[in-house]
């Protein structure tokens, strides 16, 4: 996320200005959301992780060492939202739909190369279905982490402090969860993709 006037808003907002502090709120809203709901496949938590993002922003700000690190910041908070909810919750995996994954535009995995050409439509949903399923299944830990990087775009070191855990850790989990990716979609690598119930080369 680019936005030049985001350091900006943040020091008004740390002074105290309550429409630098809404706009934030509209810059961020709608991609906070969308990070929640592929968290938590959840449409309703989803809503209530974006109150409480906001609500501890508001308690955590004095935090923020550097108003340029205000995206990763707030990214963090959300984050850590979502993992107290999913901690309740004591589930394996969350469901994340196919308008999601569509709409965000900044899906980075390797794998992405194996996704058929846009005029294999039927072919690309499959696509779409089995890569989502795959990231849904995987841990807590390595799910968050292939989300952030691959699908919101940020970096190793970024993650690495929304997380509060060494790079290399990242690393692994990453590596980790690609290639559980990898292995779950190993069909449609290999070139085969079901159609029709059946398998073509």
């Amino acid at each position: 996320m680019v936005n030049e006037n985001i350091p900006e808003l943040v020091e008004r907002f740390k002074a105290g200005d309550e429409k630098a502090f809404n706009e934030l709120i509209r810059i961020f809203e709608k991609r906070i959301y969308a990070h929640a709901y592929q968290m938590l496949g959840n449409h309703t938590e989803a809503g209530e992780i974006l109150q409480e993002t906001f609500v501890r922003l508001v308690k955590n700000i004095a935090r923020l060492k550097s108003d340029s690190y205000f995206p990763s910041f707030i990214f963090k908070i959300a984050t850590n939202c979502c993992i107290d909810i999913i901690r309740k919750r004591q589930r394996k995996y969350v469901d994340i739909s196919d308008e999601e994954f569509q709409d965000s535009g900044r899906y980075q995995l390797e794998l992405s190369r194996a996704v058929p050409t846009p005029e294999q439509e039927h072919e690309d949903r499959q696509a779409l279905e089995l890569i989502k399923k795959a990231i849904a299944e995987l841990p807590r830990k390595q799910r968050t982490t292939i989300i952030l990087h691959d699908i919101e775009g940020f970096s190793k070191e970024e993650i690495s402090k929304m997380l509060d855990c060494p790079q290399a850790t990242v690393r692994s989990n990453l590596f980790i969860a690609r290639s559980k990716v990898k292995r779950k979609i190993g069909p449609l690598l290999d070139g085969t993709v079901l159609k029709n119930g059946k398998e073509r080369k």
